[in-house]
């Protein structure tokens, strides 16, 4: 596999990434100290996700899943 192939994807997969530290930290309490807490609501909800095989997702959460599959194969075809 070549860098001209991974480096697109690499790109894509940091993209992500940054999307959801955001998406993370805007439910976070910011604390007086710079740390940040994480409702109880999210960690019981991401908790519960992480320990579900796909196909145990609710239809919702496999669709956000899905967003960023068809995203990567949109990357993966342009480095084609």
């Amino acid at each position: 596999m070549t860098d001209e192939k991974v480096e697109p994807l690499a790109d894509h997969v940091h993209e992500v990434w940054g999307r959801w530290i955001n998406y993370m930290f805007g439910f976070c309490i910011e604390n007086e100290d710079g740390t940040l807490t994480i409702p109880k609501e999210k960690v019981d909800r991401w908790n519960r996700q992480r320990g579900l095989p796909y196909a145990e997702l609710s239809e919702s959460e496999k669709e956000s899943d899905r967003v960023i599959a068809r995203e990567m194969i949109e990357v993966l075809d342009e480095s084609v």
